[in-house]
């Protein structure tokens, strides 16, 4: 199965990846807007890239070798809640601000000093939240080096994340989609090209 044909195919005719002019949580203006928090919705889909993450995971660095799953909320919380059970390894969570109540915690779940972390989030832009996220687990002495999303946008998180000795890993780029569109004509030239520019910055 060609996983990255068939599932940017499912983005696209379920409207999870639109192209046009939008405005992005950042301010940023994009030419296409990805939603993966519909992708639930449709459980099949789910279960296949919840599968697919998990398989990456096994390959690249193995179940044993970190002691939990971690995520912001709250697009890459149902990812790694859907992965933390299909694997049965632990999950905690960052808030993007500490609670003011109660315990006061940023970091919800078990934690213990030198812990081993893997960060799963959905779509990677800047890696801003993400990067907010190491932080914090960092404050609680956790060590965080991978971190996997499903959709990485190509514009600037890899950098961000390995300014924080992190490596960020993605099941696809923004460009392996649109590329996929395009060779099944489902999108044309313009499309990729506008996306292409983006990713440049330009």
């Amino acid at each position: 199965m060609d996983f990255v044909k068939e599932f940017s195919t499912f983005l696209f005719e379920n409207k999870i990846i639109r192209f046009g002019d939008f405005t992005l949580a950042s301010g940023k203006k994009s030419s296409y807007y990805v939603d993966l928090r519909l992708v639930p919705s449709y459980p099949h889909q789910f279960r296949m890239m919840i599968k697919y993450l998990q398989n990456q995971i096994i390959k690249d660095i193995g179940l044993e070798k970190f002691d939990s799953f971690v995520s912001v909320p709250t697009g890459g919380l149902v990812i790694a809640s859907a992965l933390a059970i299909e694997t049965v390894k632990p999950l905690i969570y960052v808030r993007n601000k500490p609670k003011e109540y109660g315990t006061s915690k940023s970091v919800e779940g078990k934690i213990w000093e030198e812990m081993k972390v893997v960060m799963i989030d959905d779509v990677a832009t800047t890696g801003g939240s993400v990067v907010n996220g190491i932080k914090s687990l960092k404050e609680s002495k956790v060590k965080v080096e991978d971190a996997y999303v499903i959709v990485n946008r190509m514009e600037g998180a890899d950098q961000a994340l390995n300014d924080q000795g992190v490596t960020m890993h993605s099941i696809l780029n923004i460009i392996q989609i649109t590329q996929s569109l395009q060779e099944q004509n489902l999108i044309d030239d313009n499309i990729l090209d506008k996306v292409k520019k983006q990713i440049e910055g330009k």
